[in-house]
């Protein structure tokens, strides 16, 4: 079995020409890659080629990488740039509200369907149906806070922004997800009745 490296020895040994290292580093961050991608595409195609065109970039720069943050605020600021980039060129409306759920588990771990599994996955899957309804700004601040764990000082970084203005705009971020649930779950409620 391999030994699990750092990320920054795998940077090390990328750029010392070793592929698979950097092919760990990929899987290590691929699914929070396309979790982010998906806040701002709303769809899976334009996710995915987001997320590719960040590992491409990451890849090509990866030289640059300095180590004064974490590497995953670096890569995190590579695909925030990359979407915001992406949406300009396509030009997609930011503000619509697809029809269509996203439901993506985070989660690596396989469980058995008991209640509290299904109860779980129905709250992340409302969590998440929510958190793709914001707008891009606003779902990236609680997906990089909460599901990225990152801290206001990186979510700074990553975004180009103070960290004053992150914690104004996480503020207000959970106000519009706390209406969107209480909205969505209404709605639900009543269909059930």
């Amino acid at each position: 079995m391999q030994p699990k490296f750092t990320d920054n020895e795998l940077i090390e040994q990328t750029l010392a020409g070793n592929q698979w290292a950097y092919a760990d580093l990929v899987k290590r961050h691929q699914r929070f890659v396309f979790t982010l991608a998906m806040r701002f595409a709303k769809n899976r195609e334009d996710a995915e080629e987001i997320a590719q065109d960040c590992f491409v970039k990451t890849h090509r720069s990866l030289s640059s990488f300095q180590g004064g943050s974490k590497f995953s605020t670096w890569l995190y600021s590579i695909v925030y740039t990359t979407a915001m980039s992406f949406l300009r060129k396509k030009r997609i409306d930011t503000d619509s509200i697809e029809d269509e759920g996203v439901y993506i588990q985070v989660e690596n771990k396989p469980s058995a369907y008991d209640e509290n599994d299904v109860e779980r996955k129905s709250r992340s899957y409302h969590l998440n149906q929510a958190i793709a309804q914001l707008l891009p700004d606003d779902a990236t601040i609680i997906t990089l806070f909460y599901k990225g764990e990152l801290s206001l000082e990186e979510i700074a970084q990553t975004m180009g922004i103070e960290t004053n203005t992150v914690k104004v705009k996480l503020f207000r971020a959970r106000q519009r997800l706390k209406e969107r649930l209480e909205r969505n779950l209404k709605h639900e409620a009543k269909e059930l009745i």
